[in-house]
């Protein structure tokens, strides 16, 4: 909001920014490219987030480390994060006491100056006036904050599309009905698979193609929907994704891969760069970890190609290395089928999609449109092709069930979470005789209690998981596809399972070890038959009395000896 109307520490700090975003304008009309407006910074943060132009709150600790080097620059972030732009949030209560209208009008007046500016401009489709409020945002100040926006644009761009965010909060019973009847509006929800729990990669299908029955529930309910972010990352791997130097605690869930860090893309003369190779992680260091370390930067994991027997809920990729060894890996396929259904679902009932982000600093195709590109993720020229528009046929069908997973130490878990789905469908019932099952008891109840509530539920975002005592498998009526990928690892014809590089590995020993043999063997004859100290002692060391002077080692024609090879008395 601050190139729109400048406060505090940004008053001459942009001057001229705006010239950027009219060239930019420019360019997009010139090359058929619609642009809608989307404000991202809020005075005082509107959730917390550095994108928001604001980190808050933010505590140095530093004074606490004084071992072993000296003082070393620390922070707090995520634990103590809050959003000020409304007003004086409460931790205690999770609440605004206290609403700060002054900023609220600051907003609107920012919304003001930019229709204003860019009204008659014809490559403007519209204007979302806040990005990202976090789910405590008062939902009744929000919704007004939304209705004098929508107003004062629809007085001077009165064809501009005009787009709320949801407040991460897409649920029908808070945004049904709203606005209805108002024309062009739109509601926007932000849909990342980067933040969840690791899981198999059918999960990751699921939930994908789940969304395009919650978007066509909303469409009912509100009206026009836009998917206003998502991704194709699946891990929380990207640098500085939580912020500078800093992570949500306890991400990133898996390790991550590393790549020689780039160049900034805003030159050499921004303060410590470039990337110093000979030194470690540097602070000031926040909550985790997410930063350059010896002239490498973190990107991503890679996926595996699970065991031909373990496909559909094969988590061979979570306990493997971060960069899949030779022969196994398994991105490309993964991420085009997951980029497939997620187009599928995201334009089968929706109102459009944009994808985050264009491009990246560093080789993130997860997070670059372009590199998903390039690498045949995501398809160039239409969308309206078989593999898109049936991309989640499977999914569709309910060709999945959510069953429990059977291995070592795990009933007692089981049974914890049996009886939370059942209590969260009927509290009122007795379920004590869950504590008498076990074994396939037990797991055969537990199938068919995680079945019914992830089915009953799945629209509402819920995932088959159950901490991790769960997971999804095919269902009864499950049929193969005709996909021409092959999304997994088959063994070899030698039955080994092993991949293609150990396996040569294994041909170029053993073909080692069969010439030696093969060397030995001649180097014996040739010694046999030309040598008569070595003839000699090999008849008398190990040959029995009875073969010691055989023609074998004595005649022309032997092949172990001569004629000129002596009698042995």
């Amino acid at each position: 909001d601050w190139s729109f109307n400048p406060y505090g520490p940004y008053v001459g700090c942009t001057d001229g920014s705006l010239d950027y975003i009219d060239q930019l304008l420019d360019w997009a009309y010139k090359y058929n490219v619609s642009v809608l407006f989307d404000i991202h910074a809020m005075k005082d943060s509107q959730n917390g987030f550095d994108n928001s132009g604001k980190a808050t709150h933010l505590e140095w600790t530093s004074e606490f480390n004084v071992w072993p080097e000296g003082e070393t620059a620390t922070f707090l972030h995520w634990p103590i994060r809050a959003a000020e732009w409304m007003g004086t949030f409460d931790k205690e209560t999770l609440t605004y006491p206290v609403i700060n209208q002054d900023n609220i009008d600051h907003a609107l007046t920012a919304i003001t100056n930019l229709v204003d500016r860019y009204k008659d401009h014809p490559a403007v489709l519209g204007l979302q006036p806040l990005n990202e409020p976090w789910e405590f945002t008062p939902m009744d100040e929000l919704k007004k904050y939304y209705w004098n926006g929508y107003l004062i644009m629809k007085r001077a761009a009165p064809t501009w599309k005009y787009v709320m965010h949801d407040a991460f909060l897409f649920e029908i019973k808070i945004w049904g009905g709203f606005m209805d009847g108002c024309p062009d509006r739109a509601l926007d929800t932000h849909i990342y698979q980067a933040w969840r729990s690791p899981s198999s990669r059918v999960a990751f299908y699921q939930e994908a193609c789940s969304w395009k029955r919650r978007i066509a529930e909303m469409e009912i309910a509100f009206g026009p929907v836009i998917v206003g972010e998502w991704s194709l990352a699946t891990d929380n791997c990207a640098m500085w994704l939580n912020g500078f130097n800093d992570n949500l605690p306890g991400y990133p869930v898996l390790p991550c891969k590393f790549v020689t860090c780039t160049d900034p893309y805003m030159g050499m003369d921004q303060p410590g760069t470039p990337v110093d190779p000979g030194q470690p992680y540097r602070g000031p260091y926040g909550s985790g970890i997410s930063g350059p370390v010896w002239g490498e930067c973190p990107v991503g994991r890679d996926w595996i190609k699970e065991h031909d027997t373990n496909v559909t809920a094969g988590m061979d990729w979570v306990h493997a290395p971060p960069e899949a060894p030779p022969g196994r890996d398994g991105t490309d396929e993964v991420m085009t089928h997951l980029a497939r259904k997620k187009i599928s679902a995201f334009s089968g009932v929706g109102h459009g999609y944009y994808f985050w982000n264009f491009r990246t600093d560093l080789p993130e195709p997860g997070w670059s449109y372009l590199l998903a590109s390039e690498r045949g993720w995501i398809p160039r020229g239409s969308f309206e092709t078989d593999h898109i528009q049936n991309a989640c046929r499977h999914e569709d069908g309910s060709e999945y069930k959510c069953v429990a997973r059977r291995r070592k130490n795990n009933e007692k878990y089981v049974r914890i979470q049996v009886v939370w789905a059942l209590n969260k469908t009927n509290p009122d019932a007795d379920y004590s005789y869950v504590d008498d099952l076990s074994g396939d008891a037990l797991y055969a109840e537990a199938d068919q209690v995680y079945n019914a509530f992830w089915q009953a539920n799945m629209l509402n975002g819920t995932t088959c998981d159950f901490a991790g005592t769960a997971e999804l498998a095919f269902s009864d009526d499950y049929e193969e596809g005709d996909d021409e990928f092959d999304d997994t690892w088959t063994p070899d014809d030698t039955g080994n399972g092993e991949d293609d590089e150990t396996v040569s590995k294994h041909d170029a020993v053993m073909t080692g070890f069969i010439g030696l043999l093969v060397g030995c063997l001649i180097g014996f004859i040739i010694a046999m038959k030309s040598s008569r100290s070595f003839n000699v002692a090999v008849r008398r060391s190990v040959m029995p009395s009875s073969v010691k002077n055989s023609e074998v080692f004595t005649s022309s024609n032997s092949l172990l000896g001569s004629e000129k090879m002596p009698m042995i008395v």
